[in-house]
């Protein structure tokens, strides 16, 4: 009984490596026969014989594996393309957001360049205040002085001319400014 399971699973297990094997072997070509030698030479013609039922499945399962063979094809090179585009968008991704990156960090770079020239203009602009300041300073500080010393001198101006009126016993003609009893 054994022997009849494996028997019986043999044979079909047998056409279906034999219908693999004929898919992918080419069929043979006829040799070409010397024109002096007699030999028969089969041809193939395209008129399938009749029909039976074994064959009518073998034919069925034969173009059911030829059409699931031929989706399978079909669908790894589905996918195959499907990678493709994929890894070409994401390359172009890519590059796009390297370029953004760039270009970012290149306006970065202008931008602190420009904020670096501002300050530097600002410092100098600020320079030339403290410095305008510090001369405006000085100025007032030389006027300042040039009142006293001035003061100083009208001061001792005022005593000399005092001193010489008392040593000739005279009066000024011109007191606080105005003439003597309000004569210009």
């Amino acid at each position: 009984m054994a022997e009849e399971a494996r028997n019986a699973d043999t044979p079909a297990e047998e056409p279906a490596k034999d219908d693999v094997a004929e898919e992918k072997a080419p069929a043979p070509a006829p040799a070409p026969a010397p024109e002096e030698s007699k030999a028969l030479v089969v041809v193939e013609s395209d008129e399938k014989p009749a029909a039976t039922d074994g064959s009518r499945d073998r034919d069925a399962f034969l173009s059911r594996i030829a059409t699931d063979k031929s989706l399978l094809l079909i669908r790894a090179w589905e996918e195959s393309e499907k990678a493709k585009v994929e890894n070409r968008a994401a390359r172009r991704l890519a590059n796009v957001t390297s370029w953004e990156n760039s270009k970012v960090a290149q306006m970065e770079a202008e931008l602190k360049k420009i904020h670096e020239q501002l300050e530097m203009k600002k410092a100098a602009q600020a320079e030339k205040l403290r410095n305008s300041a510090a001369a405006a300073h000085r100025a007032a500080e030389e006027m300042r002085a040039a009142a006293v010393a001035r003061q100083g001198e009208e001061v001792i101006r005022a005593e000399e001319a005092a001193a010489r009126y008392r040593a000739t016993g005279q009066a000024p003609t011109k007191i606080f400014g105005l003439g003597l009893f309000g004569r210009g």
